[in-house]
């Protein structure tokens, strides 16, 4: 009876399979990176003052318009938030172990949507820089923990395959966001469309409180610690009536349970840190995606000022943002079907990445030599298709290259990484580059080369001693539905032979 009750308490609703967790984790990645396609979008970005020599002004438009920016000030803009997310990404990480991970989501959704509706209400440049430090700190929990419940959930044969459905978001989401945002800032006030992106989140927020939490594998079931009152323990009657005693010791027994707990999280943190970055198959990984996402990063911003200046685009954001969805989606799914289908080892991963990337650099960099503007299409939706095949393999070496338990605080170092090396210092470096050379094709050149950079990381990770660890089993791993994923739809079955003499 008492195994019953225990099922039925853990029992899911029948609606929330595998499937419905990937579609909902996809929905809430391709919001987060709308947000993005959105801020570097014309329609909300907009552009400064301008004057002829005749002395003829045109008024600026956008957040750059109303706030008056420079370069440089817009290419901090764009990184802002990856302040709160670098900051916040390896504490949620580490309170996974601590607090329920899929509740961790729901809080960092929350702050997701109070920082988005702020970004609309911001009054000038540091009001809303600030608010997108905290886009940032909402979604470092989403990012730490979402890869770490799709590896869980999917088919064994279709792992890279449901990661690539994920990260498939990213471009997609940042394409979106483009013509998003072009046509809300177009139509209405760039302001609106920050206001649009929560009031799209706020379901997601709600979900993530209202559906029972789920576990992730290589974590032990979170309890709940009740600290006792002090009189029950061993102060007994004789302090029983005084309050004012019994106020003081409480506080001061909970002030020394806090500060042991802090001591012991960060020292727990600090040695999976050096752990993870032991691993020179792990450091390998994040060093080539550091260089890829210092040129991704730089693209998304500024890609579409660059078709326009360029190319003389007159829609450059319905460009880039139709070229980037359709590439975007095909090259991210051929990815993790391709390394599904070479067998999802560590280091074919590498042999995928390595390729994919260098034929990818050769594309794009053509492309920018181009001339013509239908020759520049082209060749980058070629790059493109290539450059997107490494975003399911990628994480599958980040997610696979570590022990269960360190999966969260693996993607939130890759994270934290590839943003603090990659596009942040990014945007606002080819901003200062664009100052300099005034030319936009010398501009993206110069950023395309370092593609070939990534490449070479990558291909030494094919030469590197690498063990699949997902299976690895910990001493401290309970058997039972806390210790495995519970949304797999034989967990009743193995449920049931687990209970067979």
């Amino acid at each position: 009876m008492a195994e019953s009750n225990n099922h039925d308490s853990n029992s899911k609703p029948t609606w929330f399979t595998p499937k419905t967790l990937l579609v909902i984790f996809c929905m809430i990645n391709m919001l987060n990176y709308v947000d993005r396609g959105a801020i570097a979008s014309n329609g909300v970005n907009g552009s400064l003052r301008t004057c002829t020599e005749g002395g003829i002004c045109t008024g600026g438009n956008g957040i750059q318009g109303d706030f008056n920016l420079n370069y440089f000030q817009d290419g901090v803009l764009s990184s802002a938030f990856m302040v709160g997310l670098l900051l916040a990404s390896p504490i949620f990480a580490s309170l996974a172990k601590s607090h329920n991970p899929f509740r961790l989501i729901g809080v960092g959704l929350s702050v997701w949507t109070f920082a988005a509706a702020g970004c609309g209400i911001s009054w000038n440049f540091w009001s809303i820089a600030i608010f997108r430090m905290l886009v940032g700190v909402g979604e470092a929990s989403f990012i730490s923990l979402a890869a770490p419940f799709i590896d869980d959930n999917a088919p064994v044969a279709q792992k890279t395959a449901w990661l690539a459905m994920f990260y498939m978001c990213i471009p997609t989401g940042i394409a979106v966001g483009y013509v998003y945002g072009g046509l809300v800032g177009g139509y209405f006030n760039w302001r609106f469309a920050f206001f649009g992106e929560a009031i799209l989140m706020l379901p997601f927020v709600v979900l993530g409180f209202a559906v029972r939490p789920l576990q992730l594998k290589g974590f032990g079931p979170v309890e709940l610690e009740k600290t006792s009152a002090p009189e029950a323990e061993g102060y007994g009657g004789a302090v029983s009536g005084n309050g004012e005693l019994l106020n003081y010791i409480s506080k001061k027994t909970a002030w020394s349970k806090g500060k042991s707990d802090f001591t012991n999280q960060v020292s727990k943190f600090w040695t999976d840190f050096k752990v993870l970055f032991s691993d020179k198959v792990y450091v390998v990984n994040v060093l080539g995606y550091i260089a890829y996402n210092f040129v991704i990063g730089a693209y998304s911003y500024w890609g579409p000022k660059a078709g326009y200046a360029i190319y003389h685009m007159e829609n450059a954001d319905l460009m880039f943002g139709g070229v980037t969805i359709v590439c975007g989606i095909f090259g991210t799914l051929a990815g993790g079907l391709i390394l599904d289908r070479m067998n999802s080892t560590i280091s074919n991963a590498f042999k995928l990445l390595s390729g994919a990337t260098f034929l990818g650099a050769i594309f794009c960099f053509s492309a920018f030599l181009s001339h013509n503007l239908y020759g520049f299409l082209v060749l980058f939706a070629i790059g493109e298709l290539f450059v997107f095949a490494t975003q399911g393999p990628v994480n599958f070496v980040c997610l696979h290259s570590v022990k269960p338990s360190l999966r969260p605080l693996s993607m939130a170092m890759s994270t934290v990484s590839i943003h603090i090396f990659g596009d942040v210092p990014s945007s606002p470096l080819v901003g200062v580059l664009q100052d300099a050379v005034n030319n936009w094709r010398v501009t993206s050149l110069i950023l395309t080369s370092i593609l070939f950079i990534s490449s070479g990381l990558w291909s030494i990770g094919i030469f590197l001693h690498s063990v699949d660890r997902y299976d690895e089993v910990e001493a401290f791993a309970a058997e039972g539905p806390d210790s495995s994923p519970l949304l797999c739809e034989n967990t009743a079955d193995m449920s049931n032979e687990s209970r067979l003499p």
